[in-house]
């Protein structure tokens, strides 16, 4: 499962149906699409991923809709969640503090403390706090797959583990060819120091619970 993947209704190079079809091919049971948003009207792009997964009812491959709030002030990032939850968001992921691109400060706290964020992606230089705050929340953090967001792994999950807070590994795919087979996924937890004995939790049964979440939402 994959919790953080992007189409060409953003920055990515392939249709939704496209991505979705890929992500079955690979045995993925769900796929999140969480194309860009910020401060705009979130129905229009909710709308048309909505109507693409549409082709996938009554199987048992899982499309999830949503959004990855993006470099928006922290300050708007609860009442811009609850927005798109409004306007058919079933996932909402936000663009956490990256140390390779220039993100607001105050992101990461505000995405965990408000209380509407699924998925903290990409964290960046996670704080002890914030790590903590995320398991009082239920708020997961990602493992990034993705170039340079993946800079940070390392820290993201010894201050996950430390903490309690729950862990996924997503693609941020922007591509097909990105997409992230489960052995892959597998490896680059253990490269960032996800030890054997938990594997199982990051790669299956956290997976498994956040999807149980989402799909009281469809």
């Amino acid at each position: 499962m994959d919790f953080h993947a992007h189409s060409f209704l953003t920055d990515g190079a392939t249709s939704p149906t496209e991505m979705w079809n890929e992500a079955e091919a690979l045995d993925h049971r769900a796929l999140a699409l969480t194309d860009h948003l910020a401060l705009e009207d979130p129905k229009p792009l909710l709308d048309r991923l909505h109507q693409e997964a549409a082709a996938w009812e009554g199987t048992e491959f899982l499309p999830l809709v949503g959004v990855e709030l993006t470099k928006l002030p922290a300050r708007r990032i609860a009442e811009t969640a609850r927005a798109c939850r409004r306007a058919g968001a079933e996932i909402v992921i936000v663009h956490g503090e990256t140390i390779v691109e220039h993100v607001p400060a105050g992101t990461n706290h505000a995405a965990i403390d408000s209380g509407e964020v699924d998925v903290l992606a990409h964290p960046g230089l996670l704080s002890p706090a914030d790590a903590a705050l995320a398991r009082a929340n239920g708020v997961v953090l990602e493992i990034s797959a993705r170039r340079g967001h993946a800079l940070c792994n390392g820290r993201v999950v010894r201050l996950a583990v430390e903490a309690g807070a729950e862990l996924v590994v997503d693609s941020d795919a922007h591509a097909v060819d990105q997409l992230v087979p489960l052995e892959q996924a597998r490896r680059i937890a253990l490269g960032a120091g996800v030890v054997e004995a938990e594997l199982e939790k990051v790669l299956f049964a956290t997976p498994e619970s956040l999807v149980r979440r989402l799909s009281r939402r469809r």
